[in-house]
């Protein structure tokens, strides 16, 4: 367990910056449950979700302002999610670009599908530090609070439960392979029709 302790306290701020850089809500959500449990600092794991977020988005926000037709050209794949993306982004605007972090299976792609768009800097800038700072905020929050939930837990009722399911569960299965067994070694028995 300390060693466990002590990687965690060592890597996982680089955890914590690749995480928020990707699709990475649960890392940052663990990263604030960690920190409510005292081995990592919550406001260290702020700043880099923070950051990481907010420089990512904005770096693929260049990467399609520049190259965003020849990625999706090159790459098939990543047109389908770009297509959503680019629905939305027409349909919505402002609310996309504040929200496309919380929309799973479109976030990494959406930046460079803004900035492809021809959505502008000034635009794009204040609105990404906006969603950043909410998306930070909402994840930081949600996983410090579960935190406090998982330290009230009594894990030995859970336990004691657990067991309890575990042995119904067996006793269930093993009926029903008996019935099955039994099923399938009696004689067959004939219509009655056939019977005559």
């Amino acid at each position: 367990m300390e060693h466990l302790i002590e990687w965690i306290q060592t890597w996982g701020y680089a955890v914590v910056l690749l995480g928020a850089m990707i699709e990475g809500e649960s890392v940052i959500l663990t990263a604030c449950v960690m920190a409510y449990l005292g081995y990592l600092s919550l406001l260290k794991v702020v700043i880099i979700a923070f950051l990481g977020t907010l420089i990512a988005d904005q770096i693929l926000y260049y990467v399609g302002r520049h190259y965003g037709g020849r990625i999706l050209d090159r790459y098939p794949k990543m047109r389908a999610p770009a297509e959503k993306a680019f629905q939305l982004l027409h349909k919505w605007d402002i609310w996309f670009i504040l929200s496309f972090r919380f929309i799973y299976g479109i976030r990494m792609i959406s930046p460079v599908v803004i900035g492809s768009a021809g959505i502008p800097p000034s635009r794009f800038i204040p609105l990404n530090f906006i969603a950043a700072v909410v998306w930070t905020a909402i994840s930081c929050t949600g996983g410090y609070l579960l935190g406090g939930i998982i330290e009230a837990i009594d894990f030995k009722v859970i336990e004691k439960y657990i067991a309890l399911f575990s042995i119904l569960l067996l006793v269930i299965l093993m009926s029903l392979g008996y019935l099955a067994w039994k099923k399938l070694h009696s004689p067959a028995q004939l219509p009655k029709d056939e019977e005559k």
